[in-house]
This record gives structure tokens, C-alpha cells and sequence, in this order.
């Protein structure tokens, strides 16, 4: 009886052993493969996200070859903020940037907010003064000495929004 007892104790502690063994066996080519399928789920959205990136970046200095040639005796990464700093250097005036073309609403400013240099001669900008916003098209030249200067090219202000 007592044989027996062990025996029967040896075959299920064998078992129990072999089970645990291909259990853990198994369990770790599963963890590897769902880690291989969640790192090529990754990989294919890093490069999804890569192509809207490039294709919302298509229009800037940055990307433009032929707008970096025509500024050829300049660092595009130094003039990047040096052009932006310009332009927000008119939001301190007390009736705010004008270059955004309008007129001071109400105890407010119109100021910029966001700018994007599209190339070597547009820069489009977001505006607003708190309540209302817009978008202002901006052309620019970078002068010899350099300096720059802006001219308007056109602005829309969106119209205010009514809660309902």
C-alpha cells in the first residue's frame, strides 16, 4: 500500500511538473509574440504618423529646398526665429499687431498667437483677443542689412460663435 501511495505521488508530482513546464514554456513564445505583433502594430503607426507629419510639414521653410536656396546667405534655423520674433515683437504696441489689420475690440488687443513660415515669402498666423480669433496671411522679405519687414496680404476674422 505504501508503494503504491508513492508511486501515485510520483506520477502526479511528474505530471504536475511536466504541466508547469510546458505552461511556462508556452507562456513565454506567447508573451514574445504578442510583444513582436504590438512592436509592428507600433512600427506601422510610428510610420503612418511620420507621413502626416511629413505631408502637414510640406508647406514650411523648413522642408521647402527651393525656399532654403533663395535664403542661401542665411541659416534657415537661425532665421526661422528670428523672423517670428520680429513679428511678435508688434504685439507689445497698445492697439496690437498691425499686421493683423484690425482695429482694437472692445478693452482687448488683437495679438499673435501661432505663425508658421510657410517659405521664403508667406508666413500664415493665428490671431485673436480673447473672444475673437482669425487667421492673417503675411508677406515678408528679409533685407540685406537683416532686417525684416511684413506687408498684409489679407486676414479673416471669424465670427463669434453664439451659445446655445
Amino acid at each position: 500500500m505504501k508503494k503504491q501511495l508513492f508511486l501515485y505521488l510520483f506520477i502526479v508530482s511528474a505530471l504536475i511538473n511536466v504541466f508547469t513546464y510546458m505552461y511556462y514554456s508556452k507562456k513565454d513564445a506567447t508573451i514574445e509574440k504578442r510583444f513582436e505583433d504590438k512592436n509592428k502594430r507600433m512600427k506601422d503607426s510610428i510610420s503612418q504618423f511620420e507621413n502626416v507629419l511629413y505631408d502637414a510639414n510640406y508647406f514650411s521653410l523648413e522642408n521647402n529646398q527651393n525656399a532654403q536656396e533663395y535664403h542661401s546667405n542665411y541659416d534657415v534655423t537661425k532665421l526661422l526665429p528670428q523672423i517670428k520674433d520680429a513679428l511678435l515683437a508688434y504685439n507689445d504696441a497698445p492697439e496690437g499687431n498691425k499686421y493683423i489689420d484690425q482695429p482694437k475690440m472692445g478693452e482687448q488687443k488683437f495679438i499673435i498667437n501661432k505663425i508658421k513660415v510657410l517659405n521664403h515669402r508667406w508666413i500664415v498666423a493665428d490671431y485673436s483677443n480673447g473672444t475673437l480669433w482669425g487667421d492673417v496671411l503675411i508677406k515678408y522679405f528679409v533685407k540685406e542689412d537683416n532686417s525684416i519687414t511684413f506687408e498684409t496680404i489679407e486676414t479673416f476674422l471669424y465670427p463669434k460663435q453664439q451659445m446655445e
